[in-house]
């Protein structure tokens, strides 16, 4: 399984997961509704269980997946500062809705 991120994206994530509650813990990626060929998506923090797979990315961050999700497979999670600050995350094999947060 796959995750992309934003250079944007990781900072603002690393910057959160800084938090002393929340060390050592990771961020989930997950879904909060299909409809027909897409997914929303959101994401919290988290620990992995048996049901998870960790995916590494680019950014040095990793992220929790549910295994052989195919919604989740591929996931591109961006975070932009213009026009206002936002996240965009996105699954481009998995049609072109998006979720913004």
């Amino acid at each position: 399984m796959k995750v992309k991120i934003n250079r944007h994206a990781a900072k603002e994530l690393k910057k959160m997961l800084e938090q002393e509650e929340d060390k050592g813990k990771l961020f989930r990626v997950y879904i909060t509704s299909i409809h027909g060929d897409h997914a929303h998506y959101d994401l919290m923090i988290d620990t992995p269980t048996e049901k998870d797979e960790v995916v590494k990315t680019d950014k040095d961050i990793d992220f929790i997946l549910e295994k052989e999700n195919e919604y989740l497979d591929g996931v591109w999670i961006q975070f932009f500062h213009v026009p206002k600050e936002e996240w965009l995350i996105t699954n481009p094999a998995k049609g072109s809705h998006h979720h913004h947060h």
